[in-house]
């Protein structure tokens, strides 16, 4: 992915910070590190025109021409570009980590085409929803072409797994926001198949979303994936949204079982009896002052950890050794490891021991801001599930709703329209049908 482009190239012009160790003892040669050529400049700005070119077809076929076999074959194009031809290493969904260390790094220079990348999707989800998703990324497009037998995620499990890409997501930016790594790439299911290799443990993973992907639509999409996190905040404020039918709805119900992803929502019920609106209002009266306690007590709880969490750096972790070893010295025998870590450490230990307590220090922000975070996303999600949201009919909801077109077939509306069913034909309650709202 870029972020791991970027990383590579931001180490290789940096100076190392310990130099080798000596092997003139043994002659023992040191093995010349190689690192993969940048991509030039011209065809990385090439990446992102066919990103904003996939994007702005994406955003024409789902609103204008209501097409499900174009998003169809652009998927196609975008998996086999963006996925299989760059091999997932020109991507969207790494490039908050790279901005969020920008942010934190003054050393470090996040590339126009990476902000690019970032930006693009988000902007046009804030107009016409998650095109991107539809039809322009490949982890979703590699997804779409497994569906076999799509089984409904029961509710309760839906809100709940739905929570995961905002934790990831507050995951990915605490750790890129230390400088130790960035954990949304290396921990990617799907990068590997692109790739055709990776590490034991994420091709096995990478071969169980696949397998699960058969039955439930988009699990990546839906309960990891941090950027469609961000998307789905997005496509929450945007301006046009999918709709099942192109001017009417006839309450069919025909479009309720179109969704392989559960984001159609149903028309909401009648009047609400008063006796019930009264605990209701408690209730999330009671929630929304639940949520500044949650977030308190997640950023104490985020503090709490920090200090563990930050032995994850390598720095940190080397320094908390060597001021063991001065303590109480322990014989980790000859070449090891440890031993030749703990050389280079005594070649300059005081500045081994200010960095790590400055990284330790990013760390307990970023911890504290990652415990926020989580209590804030589990106290909006508990208020969203005690507001009533007014619908007349059949549509699907605006943040989860991939913008794929696989519902609108399902219309009888949208068949008239095409001429592929006479107007005749249409269902008898299609005499009391409503403009559709936007």
């Amino acid at each position: 992915m870029l972020a791991t482009l970027a990383l590579l190239t931001f180490s290789s012009l940096a100076e190392p910070r310990f130099p080798p160790p000596d092997f003139s003892e043994t002659n023992h040669q040191l093995p010349i590190t190689t690192t993969p050529a940048a991509r030039a400049e011209w065809l990385q700005y090439l990446d992102v025109a066919v990103l904003a070119g996939c994007l702005g077809v994406a955003v024409w076929l789902i609103h204008k021409h209501r097409s499900r076999r174009g998003v169809f074959w652009l998927s196609l194009c975008s998996l086999a570009y963006f996925g299989f031809w760059r091999k997932g290493c020109i991507c969207a969904i790494g490039a908050p980590q790279n901005i969020i260390l920008g942010l934190c790094e003054a050393g470090y220079t996040v590339p126009l085409t990476v902000i690019a990348f970032f930006a693009l999707p988000l902007i046009v989800a804030l107009f016409a929803g998650r095109a991107f998703c539809a039809g322009v990324c490949p982890h979703g497009a590699l997804q779409d072409l497994l569906i076999i037998k799509p089984l409904k995620v029961p509710a309760w499990l839906e809100h709940a797994l739905g929570i995961l890409p905002f934790i990831f997501l507050g995951f990915g930016l605490a750790f890129a926001a230390t400088g130790t790594g960035f954990p949304i790439c290396r921990y990617d299911p799907i990068v590997p198949i692109f790739r055709l290799n990776g590490p034991g443990l994420l091709i096995a993973l990478a071969a169980l979303t696949l397998l699960l992907g058969m039955f439930v639509g988009r699990p990546y999409c839906r309960f990891l994936c941090p950027y469609g996190a961000l998307l789905k905040l997005a496509a929450l404020a945007s301006k046009w949204r999918v709709r099942v039918t192109p001017d009417v709805c006839t309450q069919c119900q025909l479009c309720a079982n179109a969704c392989p992803f559960g984001a159609m929502r149903e028309p909401s019920p009648g009047t609400i009896a008063p006796k019930l609106l009264t605990p209701e209002r408690r209730r999330l009266g009671w929630l929304v002052l639940l949520v500044p306690a949650l977030i308190v007590g997640g950023a104490w709880l985020g503090g709490r950890l920090a200090v563990p969490v930050s032995r994850l750096n390598p720095t940190v972790e080397l320094a908390e050794r060597y001021l063991a070893q001065q303590k109480s010295p322990v014989n980790y025998g000859v070449m090891t490891p440890e031993t030749l870590a703990l050389q280079r450490a005594e070649h300059d230990p005081e500045a081994l021991l200010k960095s790590a307590a400055d990284l330790q220090q990013r760390f307990r922000r970023a911890c504290l801001a990652f415990g926020g975070w989580v209590g804030l996303v589990l106290g909006v999600k508990l208020v969203s599930l005690s507001l009533r949201t007014l619908r007349t009919d059949f549509e699907p909801d605006r943040g989860a709703c991939f913008a794929c077109a696989r519902c609108f077939r399902s219309c009888p509306q949208e068949l008239v329209r095409i001429g592929q069913l006479p107007a005749s034909e249409l269902p008898s309650s299609a005499s009391i049908a409503t403009p559709v709202k936007a």
